[in-house]
């Protein structure tokens, strides 16, 4: 059984965020930092971890983003300060 993860990742000044799935956080969060990923993420400098949901289905783990990509901008702060306050780089820890 895979694991996927919704995530969330903002730029350095936390004013602009990127919303995306994935089954393998730790390559997916590497490819958007060095900038192997062509798109907004790259354009805007969104490359900061600061948030992360684990989801045991592909499907569950698309709903959710569709349902977050879709939140006010104030209700994502929210979510995510309720995990991380700080808006710390959440794969530094790794």
């Amino acid at each position: 059984m895979n694991d996927y993860y919704v995530y969330i990742l903002a730029c350095d000044s936390n004013s602009t965020v990127y919303i995306g799935v994935t089954n393998d956080l730790k390559r997916r969060i590497a490819e958007h930092k060095s900038g192997q990923i062509e798109g907004f993420t790259k354009n805007y400098h969104v490359h900061k971890l600061v948030y992360f949901e684990n989801c045991h289905d592909i499907n569950a783990a698309i709903l959710r983003e569709k349902q977050l990509k879709k939140w006010s901008r104030k209700k994502k702060n929210t979510l995510i300060e309720s995990q991380n306050p700080l808006w710390k780089d959440l794969s530094e820890n790794e």
